[in-house]
């Protein structure tokens, strides 16, 4: 068990989506919460990774930072997503060790999954294949960290967990059609088409992939509840334990704008990976995490942030 109430929190990319949410969720536990910005800190630069931890001395950290985006997003930059997550991470967990950091949580995804896991996914069989090409780079990156924490888990007895958070949505999310994921997205397609009075909003893919979301503030709660509670090597899933279809989501999603016109799907843009749903159990045995936010309740609260806080068009 590691007490966070009065110890010094790192949360890499603590501005961003989730960051956000969990800086609020340890600031509740007690924790003195300090987050590097980009601007100050180049967590790809070894001099600036330095530089961050004698500023900074942490006795635990969260280590959230990437370049994330959607289907499009990590197709144009492939490159670019897989240097600086690898960069990123390894910095970061090298310098936490050499600093004699407590507690180091490493943040991966669940594109690192093979294309064709078995549904659910269940974290044994994180190495039994190739992840989705369009995501691979990314996916890959980020599996970088949970093999460089067992190993230093090995050699040095450094606490390194690794959590695999699902889909995320909720207030704070991207939406920029350029580099958004696939609920805001929508949410912004279908909101705008309704004000314009469109007939039709299109939608990538043939709609048939299934994914599994979770709301933002309970993956912030898993992740702060494992930061206190799990102790183990092996990576845990943080999920809701359900899938729905992208076509499936889309009608809930025109619904819940007020959109009226026609959904159609451009089979020509790529699906992704087929299915997507874990396998909870894990993190619900290890350290009692349950998602707690029911599906329509936080779209609906997702939508009522974004059309809130979206820029005005001129």
């Amino acid at each position: 068990m590691t007490s966070l109430a009065g110890k010094r929190v790192v949360v890499t990319g603590g501005s961003g989506f989730l960051g956000q949410h969990v800086v609020r969720a340890l600031e509740g536990r007690g924790s003195t919460v300090l987050v590097p910005r980009k601007r100050h800190y180049d967590l790809t630069s070894e001099p600036q990774v330095e530089r961050m931890f004698a500023d900074m001395r942490p006795q635990v950290v969260i280590h959230l930072a990437a370049v994330v985006g959607g289907i499009g997003a990590n197709r144009e930059s492939p490159g670019r997503f897989f240097y600086e997550n690898v960069m990123l991470g390894a910095l970061t967990m090298e310098h936490a060790r050499r600093n004699g950091v407590e507690k180091f949580v490493g943040v991966g995804t669940i594109c690192a999954y093979p294309k064709h896991a078995h549904v659910p996914f269940v974290e044994a069989d994180l190495w039994n294949g190739y992840p989705e090409d369009t995501n691979a780079p990314y996916g890959i990156a980020k599996k970088m960290l949970l093999v460089q924490g067992q190993a230093y888990r090995q050699q040095y007895g450094f606490n390194a967990i690794h959590v695999l958070p699902v889909n995320l949505y909720g207030p704070h999310d991207n939406f920029d059609p350029a580099s958004s994921h696939v609920i805001p997205a929508l949410i912004r397609k279908c909101v705008e088409a309704a004000e314009r009075g469109d007939r039709e909003v299109v939608c990538w893919g043939t709609g048939n992939a299934t994914r599994e979301f979770l709301y933002v503030g309970d993956c912030a709660d898993a992740i702060v509840s494992a930061t206190e509670r799990y102790e183990d090597a092996e990576p845990v899933n943080i999920g809701a334990g359900f899938e729905i279809s992208i076509r499936d989501l889309a009608h809930l999603i025109a619904e819940l704008t007020g959109f009226r016109g026609a959904l159609t799907f451009d089979a020509t843009k790529p699906d992704g990976q087929p299915r997507r749903m874990l396998d909870v159990s894990r993190a619900q045995e290890r350290f009692g995490f349950r998602a707690s936010t029911d599906f329509h309740a936080g779209l609906a609260r997702t939508i009522e942030w974004y059309r809130a806080h979206r820029e005005q068009p001129a």
